[in-house]
């Protein structure tokens, strides 16, 4: 038996999307980076840029709609339909969190490694047998 869908098209689950975004716009003003700018000193308050992430799409859906986890597993392939539409949103997230990092809005080396970037060293140690041992 297959679980009753919350968004009955992927137009739906974009839309879902998009609120997401537009709610991170609003969500943005409550955290703030403070400066003290001038001569003067005076107190700024700079609203910061949220990244997309996963988790906070999962979790602005299950407060609103119900869970979405299911679109994105698409286990028995019984939401196939949903498919391109969770491709793009998934692409949409890491190219916001990589940009940002990029541009240094958000924390590089935390980007680098939600986005599996995490530049890899590989070091071969070679031991010799001397030729005249001790």
């Amino acid at each position: 038996m297959h679980p009753t869908r919350i968004f009955k098209t992927p137009d739906e689950l974009e839309n879902a999307w998009n609120l997401y975004k537009e709610s991170l716009k609003q969500e943005a003003l409550e955290w703030v980076k403070i400066q003290y700018v001038g001569k003067e000193g005076q107190r700024m308050e700079d609203p910061l840029k949220l990244p997309y992430t996963m988790d906070g799409f999962e979790v602005y859906c299950y407060k609103n709609f119900g869970t979405v986890e299911q679109y994105f597993k698409n286990k028995d392939d019984y939401y196939n339909d949903f498919v391109p539409i969770c491709s793009y949103i998934k692409k949409e997230i890491r190219t916001n969190q990589i940009t940002g990092g990029m541009l240094g809005i958000y924390n590089p080396s935390i980007t680098q490694r939600l986005n599996n970037l995490v530049e890899k060293n590989e070091t071969t140690v070679v031991s010799e047998q001397p030729l005249f041992p001790d």
